[in-house]
């Protein structure tokens, strides 16, 4: 498993709350357990006081992204630093699970954690692939979507730098809003030049009488 993978897990705990729309889904132990996909072991693992600690975490992982969001480097990578103190990961090479096309293991890093519970093994999973992203690609790929009230995360990847929402229906969203605004100003405008025409020429018949 490529280590850019892990930072995905980052983007799914932070994306599950939306504090703009008052909106939270980790509330139970199940909505835990989902974030882990497929690595059901761990998942398995997890208790009613995993969602509390998640909480916790998913604060400290939004603060990474809002400070990467507002062009503050320097605070993004002391955050994630603090992370990766505290959730520490052990980094192996795996190939027992893969075999490449001749049946041979197909060797990749792999990111050993050592929890004392599911939340610190999520937690230094998804602070180390965080961390593997930014230095790989820069803060400034580490985005808050545009299309308000949303600003859930996001990891740009594009070869331009031009990811600015969190998905295609946001985009979508934040055209429609854009072009609706740009017709009522026009609409507004050609108000106004109308107003503007019909004193001009109310002006110049009373300067003819």
């Amino acid at each position: 498993m490529e280590l850019a993978y892990y930072s995905d897990y980052a983007v799914r705990l932070v994306n599950t709350e939306e504090p703009a729309r008052n909106k939270d889904v980790l509330t139970t132990v199940e909505a835990v357990r989902d974030l882990f996909g497929a690595n059901g072991q761990a998942a398995r693992r997890a208790t009613d006081a995993d969602v509390t600690r998640f909480r916790s975490v998913r604060a400290r992982l939004r603060a990474v992204f809002e400070a990467a969001d507002i062009g503050d480097e320097t605070l993004a990578v002391d955050l994630l630093n603090s992370l990766l103190l505290e959730f520490p990961v052990s980094p192996q090479i795996s190939g027992h699970d893969t075999r490449d096309a001749d049946g041979k293991p197909d060797w990749h890093m792999h990111l050993a954690d050592h929890p004392s519970n599911v939340t610190a093994g999520y937690a230094a999973i998804a602070a180390m692939g965080l961390a593997f992203h930014l230095t790989s690609y820069g803060v400034d790929r580490l985005g808050l979507c545009e299309a308000a009230p949303c600003r859930n995360a996001y990891l740009d990847t594009s070869t331009n730098r031009s990811r600015r929402y969190c998905s295609d229906r946001c985009a979508t969203r934040a055209n429609v809003a854009a072009y609706r605004a740009r017709k009522r100003l026009e609409t507004e405008r050609a108000a106004d030049t109308g107003r503007s025409a019909e004193t001009a020429q109310a002006s110049t018949a009373r300067t003819e009488r």
